[in-house]
């Protein structure tokens, strides 16, 4: 009998384009592989009801998502569920079961049933995707960020979290489904 869990958690990193920096320095720091461009990164964790219960401080955007959450580790209660995806691979927080999808093997193919498996968690994972493009409704988030001023990027993305979890009470949206 698989065991009982509090409806789940979910995590995942959201990246914010900036201005290319002037420091040469900087410029590594800040600079995103994954999108081609200067960002800045941060890591939302969304409860069963999709508001989002905490926004991690934020990163330059070469520093991987994993790094970022073994950093500043948030306490989940104990026998919760997390979902995550395979960009936080060996993540684990004590007293919390981890769902996340089935590696491909190198060189082989998954099984037919690991297919099935890696799809239904996807179908839960995704609302975390959905709250990431609702906090970037705002057009400071969205697009290329020209503010320099120490903090008001950070204000940004906490103003776009406040303003997301303001329309999920007035609104709600459909919560992440039950495992089948």
């Amino acid at each position: 009998m698989p065991m009982s869990y509090t409806d789940p958690f979910c995590h995942d990193g959201t990246e914010r384009r900036i201005q290319r920096p002037k420091d040469q320095d900087e410029q590594k720091n800040y600079y995103s592989g994954k999108k081609k461009c200067h960002a800045v990164k941060n890591v939302l964790l969304i409860n069963k009801q999709l508001e989002i219960q905490y926004l991690s401080p934020t990163h330059f955007g070469k520093v991987h998502d994993k790094r970022v959450v073994d950093e500043t580790p948030y306490p989940l209660p104990q026998g919760s569920l997390l979902l995550q995806d395979l960009g936080f691979l060996g993540f684990t927080l004590e007293g919390v079961a981890i769902e996340m999808p089935t590696k491909k093997p190198k060189g082989r193919e998954l099984t037919d049933e690991q297919k099935a498996s890696n799809k239904a968690k996807a179908r839960r994972r995704v609302f975390i995707e959905h709250v990431n493009s609702s906090v970037k409704r705002l057009r400071i988030l969205k697009d290329v960020c020209r503010l320099i001023v120490s903090g008001v990027r950070d204000m940004a993305i906490e103003i776009g979290c406040a303003l997301h979890n303001f329309r999920i009470r007035l609104n709600p949206w459909l919560p992440i489904p039950e495992p089948e």
